[in-house]
């Protein structure tokens, strides 16, 4: 045992070594080489956090030992009665050796299960998976070449220039007819597809502003080595900025309206980007789509005014396409993309993702409380006090209104009343409360898992979501159970969960090697495009790929074919982005 534990640390230490330009972690092997049974942060944890492992499976219980690299043991403790999951049919006990404080590499052993995986305590622990997560949006770049500098195994020719999109049927008008040739390069591909989305587009920059407003100082030193980091814009930024460049060529400058999507008629292949060469559309203008860049091109034009010198006219041009989509958005407040429908009257057929919303309600309030931020103007007032009752809850790609909630939080002013504001945080706080009433009764200790509503399609997002909504309430009240709360689901996204994977390409010691994602399958690299978040455990398996388990929290396959699980998308990496890089600014603040 002790030589098997003593390989496993040395390759958890050379892992060091082998960090590449990525910034991520790799490890030779692909299945965890420790008990399977013992499940935990597979990264590690903070000196003066909590440190919690849970035991799988039903056993006898007892004591669990606390190992460190040189084989002694620093800490005992007893394992927690047995609790049976709500979720799936797994059994737990806990592990707790939040004691544990110095720093070094440690393992967990069991009697009668084994050892687990090596982690590290220290400071600093998320370093490389908070660079990595972020630098997973360069990979999704569209019209660029990815060079070995930044890229390193993963270079890759410019796919997509996007220089003759066409207007389609669905979206010609009299100054854009049918068939018009445009220019719409740059932007982020949207998921393990090669299409780019408004909608979507929406909440991933709603999100990854709201990292940069909530901790700006943290931002303006963080380099994840992209072409942009040595200039004097943060890296974030820079990436947030390649694909608000998109954004704004998908405005009509005629009317302020915005396309819903750019996109090829079908899906490519499981193909590199580039390879095909099918016609590229913009289709139809949505009001959802037309509110969502209203609102980014707000809260863009609040972030980059800090910018003026190195990125002129930006936030000026920003805030008025965000004041012209407003104007089309009034003229057109219920106009919704149905895909089905729009296949009936036009051709060619566009069969690539929909992001349908048929209620906009959300994008009014989100729009809004941006333009109000931003503008100072009262005329946005009356549409952000219809909904300020509204309960607080997680966003998602359909539902945007919480966005507005940490706005209107976060940046106060005479714009918004004393009044309207407690209303706000006493929603938040509230709903806050009940997520950490729900987390002790958790079989995995864990936020994440409130109901089996949680697993959805995406459900790492819904505790990356969830994790945001609990640093909120932290920077709100300053009380640390709602920090210690967000940091359990970072610890689920990380491994600590019913499945046993750490959810990040290229991070940890099980972890998605066969995500769903175009890139990663077709450029004949063992290891995947790192710092991307798969969906996660998704019971309605809508893809019909082969499934071992198929409880809600355990309805993962780490196959290609399962885009309702193993898919990567750009609105998943921004809260995950958002969660971890908070943690690692408030680590100081982390009490066990």
């Amino acid at each position: 045992m002790k030589q098997r534990a003593q390989s496993a640390l040395q390759t958890w230490r050379g892992c060091a070594l082998v960090i590449l330009i990525f910034l991520g972690c790799q490890f030779t092997a692909t299945t965890q080489s420790g008990a399977p049974a013992i499940r935990l942060n597979q990264v590690g944890f903070y000196p003066n956090s909590t440190k919690i492992a849970v035991v799988t499976g039903q056993n006898n219980g007892g004591k669990f030992y606390i190992i460190n690299g040189n084989r002694d043991t620093v800490f005992n403790g007893m394992l927690t009665a047995e609790k049976k999951s709500s979720w799936s049919s797994r059994y737990t006990r806990i592990a707790d050796f939040s004691n544990v404080s110095v720093s070094g590499y440690y393992t967990i052993t069991v009697p009668g299960i084994g050892e687990s995986v090596p982690f590290r305590i220290g400071e600093g622990i998320y370093d490389t998976v908070s660079r990595a997560v972020l630098k997973g949006f360069y990979f999704q770049r569209s019209d660029l070449e990815l060079v070995p500098e930044y890229a390193g195994s993963w270079s890759r020719p410019a796919g997509h220039p996007d220089t003759e999109v066409l207007i389609h049927p669905s979206a010609s008008s009299s100054t854009r007819p049918a068939g018009t040739k445009l220019a719409s390069p740059g932007g982020w591909y949207d998921a393990g597809d090669y299409n780019k989305y408004i909608v979507n587009s929406g909440i991933t920059m709603g999100t990854l502003l709201s990292a940069y407003e909530d901790f700006p100082e943290y931002y303006r030193k963080l380099n994840i080595n992209i072409p942009e980091s040595n200039n004097a814009v943060p890296d974030i930024l820079d990436e947030v900025l390649y694909n608000l460049r998109w954004m704004l060529t998908m405005q009509d400058p005629a009317d302020g309206g915005v396309y819903h999507k750019c996109t090829n008629a079908v899906f490519d292949g499981m193909v590199m980007p580039g390879i095909t060469k099918e016609p590229r559309y913009m289709v139809q203008k949505s009001t959802a789509a037309t509110l969502d860049f209203a609102a980014v091109t707000a809260q863009s034009a609040r972030v980059f005014r800090a910018y003026g010198a190195e990125l002129p006219g930006l936030a000026d041009s920003c805030l008025a396409a965000s004041v012209k989509a407003w104007g089309w958005a009034i003229i057109n407040p219920a106009v919704v993309y149905n895909q089905e429908l729009l296949n009936r009257n036009f051709k060619p057929a566009v069969l690539t993702g929909d992001y349908g919303d048929g209620n906009p309600r959300d994008e009014w309030f989100w729009a809004a409380a941006e333009l109000l931020v931003s503008t100072g103007d009262d005329k946005y007032y009356p549409i952000v006090s219809q909904f300020i009752n509204d309960p607080a809850s997680v966003p998602s790609w359909a539902n945007v209104e919480m966005l507005g909630f940490y706005t209107l939080l976060r940046v106060t002013g005479k714009q918004q009343s004393h009044e309207d504001l407690i209303v706000l945080k006493n929603s938040l706080i509230s709903m806050a409360d009940i997520f950490l009433l729900k987390k002790n009764g958790n079989a995995f200790q864990t936020v994440m898992g409130q109901s089996a509503g949680d697993f959805i399609w995406g459900s790492n997002s819904v505790a990356a979501n969830q994790g945001i909504f609990l640093v909120n309430a932290y920077l709100l009240t300053r009380d640390h159970k709602y920090l210690d709360g967000a940091l359990s689901n970072l610890d689920y996204i990380l491994g600590r969960n019913a499945t046993g994977y750490s959810f990040i390409t290229g991070i940890g010691t099980k972890r998605p090697m066969f995500p769903h994602h175009r890139p990663s399958e077709a450029d004949g690299i063992k290891e995947p495009v790192p710092g991307l978040l798969v969906g996660g455990p998704n019971p309605g398996m809508q893809d019909k790929c082969t499934y071992a388990e198929t409880e809600p929290e355990t309805a993962y396959t780490d196959l290609t074919c399962s885009y309702a699980s193993n898919e990567i998308a750009i609105n998943w990496n921004a809260p995950v982005v958002y969660l971890v890089n908070a943690i690692q600014a408030l680590s100081p603040d982390l009490k066990r």
